[in-house]
This record gives C-alpha cells, sequence and structure tokens, in this order.
C-alpha cells in the first residue's frame, strides 16, 4: 500500500496551506464583484509571492543540505523583490516614464529566482558551459521574439507609439533569463529537481504575465485575467515544493537522461527553424517595409550561427589535428617497441606499412603496399584469420571501434616463418579500414620452449626429469590395460664415493656419461628419465610380455658395469641396482613409481649390481620396517631398552677381564632379537641416540663396579652411522667424564668392512679417540679383505676372530690351521687376540693349546643383566682373597 502523507497542525505547510486556499477564494471574490483587474492581481500575486518567501525560508531553516538551502534563500529573495515591483506597479503606471522603477524590481527579482533555481539544480556550469547557454537562451529568445512578432506583435507595433521596443525590453529579458536557466536545471540532480522546476515555472509565468501586461500598455488595454492568476499559481507552487523534495535519495544523479539532454540541445535549433519558416512566409506574403528592430535581431541570430559555426570548424580542425597527432604518436610507439605498423583493408589489402616491417621481416614497405597481407600468412593459419576479419567488417553497425587479437606465422624474407601476435582495430580514423599492430615473438616463443624444456627436462644428463616422468606415466596408464606397463629403477651403486673423492662436477659428468649408455640400453620408444641424485627411470610399453622388461633392465645393469666410467684422469667402476615393477589394474602411477623404487632399493640391500622384480612382500618388508622405526623411536621415549653384559674371561686363569655391552629390547613383553631392529636403527639413523645411551649407561655401571676394586674392562660395539656422527668423539669423552671410568678401560669394536667403505674418515675419527686413550678392537677379524692393511695404518690394542672360524675347531682342518694363524699374527703384532663364540669344551681346549689370550661365549658365560654381574663380581672377589 502507498503511504498516506498527513499534514499536522504544527507543521509549517498547514497555515502555508490555509493561506494558499484563503488567497485564492479572495482574488475570485474580487474578481468576481468586478474589482480592478491590475489590482486583484498584484494584491495576489504580493500575497503569493510573500507565501512563498516564508515557505522558503522556513525551508532553508529546517533544511540540512547547504545547497538546497542556498536555492532557497536565492529564491526568497527574488520573490521578495519581484513582490515589490508589482506591489509599487500600480503607482508607477501614473507617471510618464515608459520604463519605471517597478519593472526594474520585478527583472531584478526574475534574476534573482533564477539563480535560485539553478543553484537548487545542484550542478553549476563552467565557464564554457555557461556561454553555450546564454547564446541558446538568446537564440530561442530571439526566436520566439519573431514568431511573436509575426503572430501578434507587429499589429500592435503599427498602433502603437515609438515606446514599442522599451515596452518589450522588461518580458523579452524575463524570457531570456528563463531560457537560459532552462537546460541548466533540467541537468541538475534529482533532489534538486521539484525546487529548480517550481523556480522555472515562476520564471515562465513572469515572463508570459509581463509579455501580456507590456502588449495591454501598448493598446492601453487591460491585461487578460487569466494572464493575471499565473503568477500566483506559480508562486503556490513554488511554495510548496521545498516540502515535497526527497531526501537522501539519487542525489548525485542526473534529473534527465543522455536523451532529454541530447533534445534539450536541439531546441535553440528547433526554434531558429519555425522563426525562419515563418519570417520567410511572412515576408512572402506582405508589402510592408522590414522593422529595423526585427532586422536587427534576425541579423543577431544569424550573426551568432554563424560564429557557432566557426567555432565548430575549429574544433573540428583542433581534433582532427589531435586524431593526426595521437596516430603519429602511436605509430612512432609500435615501431619503437620493434612493432610493425600497417593499415589495410577487410580484403588483407595493404594501403600503408611503417618502415619498421624492413628491419623485423626484411621487406621494403613499397614491396608490402598494395600487396595482400595473407601472402605472408601461414596456409595453417590463413582460414582462422580470414573468418576473423569477415567478422569485423560484418559488425559495422556498432558504433564503437572493435578489436581482435591475431596469433600466427609470418613469413619473413630470408624464408622462415615467424611466430606473431597482432591487433587490428577497425574505423580507424573514420575509414572503413583496419590499422594492424603486429610484433615479433620469435625471442619469445624460444624462450617459452626453453623454459618449458628446462621445467622437464634434466639439465645435467639432458633426458626427462621426475615432473615429466611422473606425468607421462600418468598418461600411459590411463589408456593401458593391466599388464601392459612397466617401470624401471636404478640406482649408481658407490656414486657417493665419487663426488667425495672427485667433487660434484666430475660427478655430475660421470651422470651424463651413464646417461648415454643408459640411452643406449633401452628401446627408442622407452621413455628414459633422470628419477634425481644418481637415480633414473624408465617407463615401458611391454603389451603384456613380462620377460621383455627383465631384459631390459639386465641391459641397463651391463650397460653400467660392463666398463669403467672415465672420470678426472681416473678409471672409476660402478655397478647398478635395478628394481621392476609392473602395472595392476587400476592401479594409480604413483603405487607403481613406488614398486619399482621399493625393488630396486631391495636390490641394493641384496648387494647391488642386480635385477630385483617387485613382490608384495616387498612393500609389506618397507611398511613393517617403517613401524618398526616408529617403534624404535617410541621405544627411547620410553626407556624400553635394556643392557646385557656377556663376560670376557683370560682362558689361561678364567678371570673375567672385561664385559661385552649388548642391547636389548622388550617391546612389552616381547622380546625383539637385536638382528631385527639393529639394521632398521642404523637406516633411520636412530642407532646415534641409541648407541650415545649404552655408552653412557654401560660406562657409569662398569665405572661403579671398579669402585669396588674389581679391575674390569667394557667393551663396545661401534655402528657406521655412529663414527660419521658429528660430535662423535666430543660424546665418548664427556660420557667418560661424568661416568668417572678411565679411558683404558673403555674398548670400541669395528667391524672391517666399516674400514673400508669410508676409510679416511672413518680412521681419522679412531685415531682421535686412540689420542683420549680408548682402546680399540677389529671385530669378526678374518671375513674382510681388507684387515691387514688397516693393521698397519690404525694402532689397533686387540683383535676378535670371528665365531664362524671357532665353530669349525676339531672339526674341520683347514678353519683349525686359520684360527691358528690369526692367533700367531696377533701374537707377532703384540695384540691381545680375543676368540668369540666358544660353546663346547673341544673349541676352549684348542683356543688354549694355541695360546689365544681371551675368550667369550656361551661356553665361558652367556650374557647376563647387570644384577647377574654383580653376583659375579662378587665371586671373583671373594676367589681373589
Amino acid at each position: 500500500m502507498r503511504a498516506r502523507t498527513v499534514i499536522r497542525w504544527r507543521d509549517p505547510r498547514a497555515p502555508l496551506t490555509a493561506a494558499a486556499t484563503i488567497g485564492v477564494a479572495v482574488f475570485a471574490v474580487s474578481l468576481a464583484a468586478g474589482g480592478p483587474a491590475r489590482v486583484t492581481g498584484a494584491i495576489a500575486g504580493v500575497t503569493a509571492a510573500l507565501l512563498a518567501t516564508l515557505s522558503l525560508l522556513v525551508s532553508a531553516a529546517r533544511t540540512g543540505e547547504q545547497r538546497q538551502a542556498s536555492g532557497s534563500r536565492w529564491l526568497a529573495a527574488g520573490a521578495v523583490v519581484w513582490s515589490a515591483g508589482v506591489g509599487v506597479r500600480p503607482l508607477a503606471d501614473s507617471s510618464s516614464f515608459i520604463l519605471s522603477f517597478a519593472d526594474l524590481l520585478v527583472l531584478a527579482g526574475s534574476v534573482l529566482m533564477a539563480g535560485g533555481a539553478v543553484i537548487a539544480a545542484g550542478r553549476l556550469p563552467t565557464a564554457k558551459a555557461a556561454i553555450r547557454y546564454l547564446t541558446d537562451g538568446y537564440l530561442c529568445t530571439a526566436a520566439l521574439f519573431l514568431i511573436g512578432w509575426v503572430v501578434a506583435l507587429r499589429q500592435v507595433h503599427a498602433e502603437g507609439s515609438p515606446s514599442f521596443t522599451f515596452m518589450l525590453l522588461p518580458p523579452l529579458a524575463c524570457l531570456l533569463v528563463t531560457c537560459v536557466s532552462i537546460p541548466i536545471v533540467a541537468r541538475g540532480t534529482r533532489t534538486g529537481l521539484p525546487l529548480g522546476l517550481a523556480g522555472i515555472g515562476v520564471l515562465a509565468t513572469t515572463t508570459v504575465a509581463e509579455m501580456a501586461s507590456a502588449v495591454a500598455r501598448l493598446g492601453e488595454g487591460t491585461p487578460p485575467t487569466w494572464s493575471l492568476a499565473l503568477v500566483p499559481v506559480a508562486f503556490l507552487l513554488l511554495a510548496a515544493a521545498p516540502w515535497s523534495t526527497p531526501r537522501g535519495s539519487d542525489e548525485d544523479r542526473p534529473a534527465t537522461g543522455q536523451g532529454v539532454a541530447h533534445l534539450l540541445a536541439l531546441v535553440p535549433l528547433v526554434l531558429v527553424a519555425a522563426a525562419a519558416v515563418v519570417l520567410a512566409a511572412h515576408l512572402a506574403g506582405s508589402r510592408d517595409h522590414p522593422v529595423t528592430g526585427v532586422v536587427m535581431v534576425a541579423a543577431s541570430v544569424v550573426l551568432i550561427l554563424v560564429l557557432r559555426l566557426f567555432v565548430l570548424i575549429g574544433a573540428n580542425a583542433r581534433m582532427r589535428g589531435l586524431v593526426a597527432l595521437g596516430d603519429r604518436q602511436l605509430r612512432e610507439l609500435a615501431e619503437s617497441t620493434g612493432d610493425v605498423v600497417l593499415l589495410c583493408d577487410y580484403d588483407g589489402t595493404v594501403r600503408e606499412i611503417g618502415a619498421g616491417v624492413e628491419v623485423t621481416y626484411g621487406y621494403r614497405p613499397d614491396e608490402i603496399v598494395g600487396g595482400s597481407i595473407f601472402d605472408y600468412i601461414h596456409p595453417e593459419d590463413l582460414p582462422g584469420i580470414q573468418i576473423s576479419l569477415r567478422a569485423m567488417g560484418l559488425d559495422e553497425d556498432t558504433a564503437e571501434p572493435s578489436a581482435c587479437l591475431i596469433a600466427c606465422r609470418v613469413r619473413a624474407a630470408d624464408g622462415t616463418w615467424r611466430p606473431t601476435e597482432s591487433v587490428a582495430t577497425r574505423h580507424v580514423g573514420g575509414e572503413d579500414v583496419l590499422l594492424v599492430t603486429t610484433r615479433d615473438i620469435s625471442d619469445e616463443e624460444a624462450l617459452r620452449n626453453q623454459v618449458a624444456h628446462l621445467t622437464f627436462h634434466d639439465g645435467i644428463t639432458g633426458l626427462p626429469n621426475r615432473s615429466y616422468f611422473e606425468e607421462r606415466t600418468r598418461e600411459v596408464l590411463a589408456g593401458r590395460a593391466s599388464g601392459q606397463t612397466a617401470v624401471i629403477f636404478l640406482d649408481l651403486d658407490g656414486f657417493t664415493s665419487v663426488n667425495d673423492s672427485v667433487g660434484h662436477a666430475s660427478g655430475d659428468y660421470l651422470l651424463g656419461q651413464a646417461a648415454r649408455r643408459l640411452r643406449g640400453a633401452v628401446r627408442p620408444e622407452d621413455t628414459l628419465a633422470r628419477w634425481g641424485g644418481d637415480e633414473f627411470a624408465v617407463l615401458m610399453e611391454i603389451g603384456g610380455e613380462a620377460q621383455l622388461a627383465v631384459d631390459v633392465a639386465e641391459r641397463l645393469v651391463r650397460a653400467v658395469s660392463q666398463e669403467p666410467f672415465r672420470v678426472a684422469d681416473r678409471d672409476v667402476a660402478l655397478t647398478a641396482s635395478v628394481g621392476v615393477a609392473f602395472a595392476e589394474e587400476e592401479m594409480p602411477a604413483g603405487d607403481l613409481l613406488r614398486n619399482a623404487d621399493v625393488a630396486m632399493a631391495r636390490a641394493k640391500d641384496l648387494g647391488g649390481r642386480r635385477v630385483e622384480v617387485f613382490a608384495a612382500q616387498m612393500h609389506a618388508e618397507v611398511v613393517r620396517r617403517l613401524e618398526l622405526a616408529a617403534d624404535l623411536q617410541r621405544a627411547l621415549i620410553e626407556n624400553q631398552f635394556a643392557i646385557e653384559y656377556q663376560p670376557v674371561v683370560d682362558l689361561a686363569t678364567s678371570r673375567v677381564t672385561a664385559v661385552e655391552a649388548l642391547v636389548r629390547w622388550w617391546r612389552g613383553s616381547a622380546f625383539v632379537a637385536p638382528e631385527h631392529f639393529l639394521g632398521p636403527a642404523e637406516d633411520t639413523g636412530l642407532i646415534v641416540p641409541l648407541s650415545e645411551w649404552i655408552l653412557r649407561e654401560s660406562c657409569r655401571e662398569v665405572a661403579a663396579w671398579r669402585a669396588s676394586s674389581w679391575d674390569i674392562g667394557l667393551s663396545l660395539n661401534l655402528s657406521a652411522r655412529q663414527i660419521t656422527a658429528p660430535r662423535f668423539v666430543e660424546t665418548v669423552a664427556e660420557a667418560l667424564e661424568e661416568s668417572g671410568l678411565p679411558a683404558s678401560a673403555l674398548t670400541l669394536e669395528v667391524i672391517e668392512e666399516m674400514l673400508v667403505e669410508d676409510a679416511e674418515e672413518t680412521i681419522s675419527r679412531l685415531s682421535e679417540l686412540r689420542a683420549l686413550g680408548v682402546r680399540l678392537a677389529i671385530d669378526d677379524f678374518g671375513t674382510g679383505y681388507a684387515s691387514l692393511a688397516f693393521l698397519r695404518q690404525l694402532p689397533v690394542d686387540m683383535i676378535k676372530i670371528d665365531p664362524s672360524f671357532v665353530s669349525g675347531l676339531g672339526r674341520d682342518e683347514t678353519l683349525t690351521l686359520l684360527t691358528r694363524t690369526i692367533v700367531r699374527l696377533g701374537h707377532d703384532l703384540g695384540l691381545i687376540v680375543v676368540a668369540e663364540g666358544i660353546e663346547r669344551p673341544e673349541q676352549l681346549e684348542k683356543l688354549r693349546e694355541m695360546g689365544c689370550t681371551r675368550g667369550q661365549g656361551f661356553l665361558v658365560a652367556r650374557p647376563m643383566a647387570a644384577r647377574g654381574v654383580d653376583t659375579l663380581m662378587r665371586t671373583s672377589l671373594q676367589s681373589a682373597l
């Protein structure tokens, strides 16, 4: 429902409405009673003007909008001045002056009200626009005067006195002010429109009333009654206008649209045309001499139109100059950036082309002009370009210029095809041609290709990289059935030592050689990639022939190991560990790659230089090792590990001389054998904190036993990761210092393989330990191939015979002979010889016969907890006493 407007008694509109009603009634009664029309009209006009003044001033005091308040005050001032002029006019009409003081007041009031209407509209024109509005207003005023002259005013002039011109000046001035104000108010804001239109209404009615009054005065008659009622009604509407103004809505929106604004701009020309037609028709049918004033007005109209025509011509010339300057600057800018600028029609005929075409493509401009651009475009790109240009030509109805982007290949003068990007724009300079700006993007295209190649290829070997291989695997699996695809992973065994020995640059050179060998071992249709580091991968489509993938894998192993690589003036022999995996039904690419990696790791664990085909249990083993590694980490935190000690005895006296610390893991109530968790601990690096804990705990225990006057030593096994740990030597020194155990009482054991794999660093670390006073022992002596060489380089105190030799004593003559040789060698070198794994009496007798110094094993003493060692210590001390 629409809300009804209720006027309360305290609202200013109530007394205004009442006064207006009373005024209209009095005016009607006065006219009906036969009162003087001029006096009655003046009283009604003054009353209405004063009511409008009161309403405008109250509205200006209450409104919060500065613009509306200012416009209302101007309108109120104009109403007051106008009412003063109308009020004194009956007295001024009795004077002998042609133009009275009252006429000037009415004219001044009209000007003030015009200013108020413009201010209330809210959009004051600029100086240039004000001049245009003034000339348009004059044209409208002159045209209306000429039309009025032909229709009515010429009769009054013929019958009147020479005061005709002066009598018409006030109404014509009001008409000029009205014509100037109308377009300004029409272009104002929506909120200022009601008040502005009300002010225009007062101006228009004032103009009509003044014209009727002037005509009546010239004819010495009385103005018509309707003309006297127009102005009071207009003032009453002006009084109501401030209270009907919408507040706070669309304040900045124009009151009229663009279409109405264009129509208002045509009104002066329409009126001038109408005046010309009316005046021409009058002159054609009349024999009266032209009136000088009318001729001057008509001439002024023509003069103004001519002046405006010259202004428009000058503006048009300036615009053309600016367009030409912009076009020239655009071409110069485009050519300075290396672009080629040309003009052509929709059929492709070149009308003009810039000099840059010779620099970019090698053609002289005169060779191109007049020909077709289609002759220089690649045949494969031509149809699409012709369609685009044809579409631009068909779309001629749109007023705005359109453009399209064209990518094609252009033939240069040397015959090469250059990739280009062009922008074609139509309606250039108002002509039916296309402006085409063409850029040679050969360098950008080459750079993009290079970036794409580097993104998906390895910079060292030139092979596809991991990203490309993964994407290619996904594509192949998406279009192949199970059993049709295989992936091979290859790892170069011992490559790390190459980087360490000859440097990374030489290592990269070796990888390049390896890539060339591998490329020759696979089929042309196979995808060979560098997976990362020293690992390579091969993707094969085998068509269900699994043996084909295995054969290729074996060829890869032979390609790597068949002959040494030549690097840094030396020969480097490498082998390869290879894993093969086959795709199964709906297997993701990630799972296939993982399986091949697991199979390769299995081949490496088995010693390398072999091929392993993935089996399900391999993955299960990997998962089990991962779970075991997690359990190991948890066990370290929860202290699930314990230490047992196996005594080492003097075989001649059966006296315990040392204990070997052995780690035990109780996962809940289940015992985990060392061989099951030491390997994963070594692989994951957890062996380092575990060994550090064993070292500190066992040193503390043995130091406590030695404090009880028991001369006993401690033996510990070292792992490869433990030796290469950053603070290994410092950790040993800290454990000795914290426990108080003498360095000479600690013996650290290493196996021969550790000495061989990283000899230089291992010997350096062990030498630092030896400098602390710690004793060194070679464990499992006799199983390696470099033991004798390292006995000379490393100051070893002890060798421990591997149990595999001891187990054959008394049963295998060869093992007995080898054991005797090791014992004799140790004695000759001044080393302590310890036999491990003594389990039978005959073994013990043979070792004593050979002169072996010490021994350990289940026959001598089993591993025991610290409490068992305490008992053994008390027994040993009592025997000594």
